[in-house]
């Protein structure tokens, strides 16, 4: 009888003790509310993102448009130059 209980009494302290350990069926508030103010910052750094990405356009454009007329001011300076004797 002895050696019967020992057995059925680990099995109830180990299911006992699951039973106390076990997690809980969802998120608690604090786990939520960390996930809602994640959310909030990667939505604003994907803004700030965004952001970079048009400021990018913006200054390539301008490039462009200095390149061009560094051409144009290059192109002119030759031209002056073949006039004046060809230096």
């Amino acid at each position: 009888m002895v050696k019967f209980l020992k057995p059925l009494l680990a099995a109830a302290l180990l299911c006992g003790g699951m039973l106390l350990s076990s997690c809980s069926s969802g998120p608690s508030e604090e786990e939520l509310s960390k996930l809602a103010e994640l959310k909030k910052q990667a939505d604003q750094l994907q803004s700030e993102v965004e952001n970079k990405k048009a400021d990018i356009g913006a200054l390539t454009k301008q490039v462009a448009e200095r390149n061009g007329k560094l051409q144009q001011c290059q192109s002119d300076q030759e031209a002056v130059k073949k006039a004046l004797g060809g230096k």
